[in-house]
């Protein structure tokens, strides 16, 4: 009789340390076993080869951030422009000159500027020329709609000078400075002026020059011992001196004043394009000696900071484009004599007040140029 084979682990002691089981069946604790952990299930899926690692645990208290050299560098960057940029509007802010000029008039609609090139030697020249004259007067004025104007004064404008006689215009810079000079404006146009520009008799030889040269053009030849001026018709970039020499003269040309002051707004202009080219606002080497040169050649109305004379730039640039208005007002004689005055430039009477008030509401066409000789 066959021995009898006992059922499989019946009455069989377990060895002490079994060896892994290779069957995938999970032995099913007993009850004695629920009441410790469960050991883990074996998983039927396939493994991967190679398991991802799993990351290490960061140590409390030090940083696993990774540092960007290169973002380092660009903050420091910033920061070294932001400071730059500080220092240098200090700078400027401190180094602007003012002058008492704005007559306190209740305002008008728009923004109006007065722009004046003044003939004082002083501070620029020691030639034994004494006092100051106005040989530049322009008018700048952004009205609420419509186009910008830029209207050139004539020098020699025969106008009411408030306490004063009758008398050129220019005289008014002469008899009371900027401030008599902007109410005989205001009076003369109807507009309050809002700021005052005043440029000396080297600062435009000294800006132009800072630029590195503005191209001028005429189409006359020119040999004028008045003012210097030397010129082949045509156009040319030109330093300093000839530029100076380019807005002064008059009487060599035909036109006499009149043509002085569009040759004046086309200095003007031409310096104020290469100023706002961005290879002249990126570089800080000639926007340095820009900023300088126009620091020591400039004076402002004592309301007007920094801020100030970046808005007057911005108004200048804007009335210069192909759409402002420009011109003079309308002329009825270049030549009108008046005893102790001289030779005079006579405004129409009749077109004066009509113009600037059309001047004032924006109404000339975009792009129009008006006044002038009748």
């Amino acid at each position: 009789m066959p021995p009898s084979i006992p059922p499989k682990g019946a009455g069989a002691k377990r060895p002490a340390n079994p060896a892994p089981q290779a069957s995938r069946t999970v032995q099913k604790a007993t009850p004695s076993d629920r009441t410790q952990r469960a050991p883990a299930r074996v998983s039927t899926a396939r493994r991967e080869p190679n398991p991802r690692p799993r990351p290490a645990t960061r140590p409390r208290g030090k940083s696993t951030r990774k540092r960007h050299p290169i973002r380092a560098t660009l903050v420091l960057l910033l920061v070294i422009v932001v400071g730059s940029l500080g220092a240098f509007a200090l700078w400027a802010q401190s180094g602007i000159q003012h002058v008492a000029a704005l007559s306190g008039a209740p305002d008008t609609p728009g923004e109006t500027y007065l722009i004046v090139g003044s003939d004082s030697r002083e501070g620029w020249a020691d030639d034994g020329t004494t006092g100051a004259r106005s040989d530049t007067i322009i008018v700048v004025h952004v009205p609420v709609s419509g186009p910008p104007a830029m209207i050139s004064i004539p020098r020699d404008s025969y106008v009411e000078i408030p306490g004063h006689d009758p008398n050129k215009i220019n005289a008014a810079f002469a008899f009371g400075g900027p401030t008599l000079l902007v109410a005989t404006v205001e009076r003369l146009t109807g507009l309050t002026i809002d700021h005052y520009v005043e440029v000396g008799f080297g600062g435009v030889a000294d800006v132009v020059d800072a630029l590195g040269g503005v191209e001028l053009c005429y189409d006359h030849d020119v040999s004028d011992a008045r003012s210097t001026l030397e010129w082949k018709a045509g156009c040319h970039v030109v330093g300093g001196t000839t530029a100076l020499a380019f807005s002064r003269m008059r009487y060599a040309d035909p036109l006499g004043d009149i043509g002085r002051t569009e040759r004046q707004q086309q200095v003007v202009s031409a310096v104020a394009e290469k100023l706002m080219r961005r290879s002249t606002l990126l570089n800080p080497v000639t926007l340095a000696k820009v900023t300088s040169a126009g620091l020591d050649a400039f004076r402002v109305d004592d309301g007007t900071s920094l801020l100030g004379l970046a808005r007057i730039a911005q108004a200048f640039n804007s009335a210069r484009g192909d759409l402002a208005v420009t011109g003079t007002p309308p002329i009825s004689t270049i030549d009108h004599r008046v005893d102790g005055v001289g030779s005079t430039v006579l405004l129409d009477p009749d077109k004066s007040g009509a113009f600037w008030t059309a001047i004032a509401n924006g109404s000339y066409p975009a792009g129009m140029h008006v006044g002038g000789l009748a």
